[in-house]
């Protein structure tokens, strides 16, 4: 069995809260409830994490390392944009991670338009809402 982490950074645990208008009215929860039923149709086993603090993801990431996971998916929030610590976490594990962004980010501000993370990643998946994550683990599979 697949072993997936699926990583969510700053502010997405306010889904459902900030700007509906663009990350829409399903909250977080929901989310992981979303991602946890497709994943144990799929038989891959699904592990969560959410923080605001950069430290914090990277120590995730580290220990996806130690634990042996298959694979990582991550939507670093606004890391996304100037976190080369997660970039540099992502390739040091060797692990094949995907970065999914609920929004398309390059039909965004300027600033949201470039990922430092992408390039540690195999695929950047952007602008599917909560079906990236889903189409990331079909990917990792």
């Amino acid at each position: 069995m697949s072993k997936i982490m699926v990583i969510n950074g700053v502010n997405l645990n306010m889904l459902g809260v900030r700007e509906p208008e663009i990350y829409g009215s399903q909250t977080y929860e929901d989310l992981i409830q979303y991602i946890g039923k497709y994943a144990k149709e799929k038989g891959v086993e699904v592990f969560f994490f959410q923080s605001n603090h950069e430290g914090d993801i990277v120590d995730c990431i580290q220990e996806c390392y130690y634990k042996k996971f298959d694979g990582i998916i991550i939507n670093p929030g606004a890391f996304t944009h100037y976190s080369y610590a997660i970039h540099d976490a992502i390739k040091g594990v060797n692990i094949k991670t995907i970065e999914v962004h609920i929004s398309d980010i390059s039909k965004r501000e300027a600033f949201r338009q470039n990922s430092v993370i992408a390039p540690a990643c195999i695929e950047q998946i952007k602008g599917k809402g909560f079906d990236g994550y889903l189409e990331a683990i079909d990917k990792l599979m």
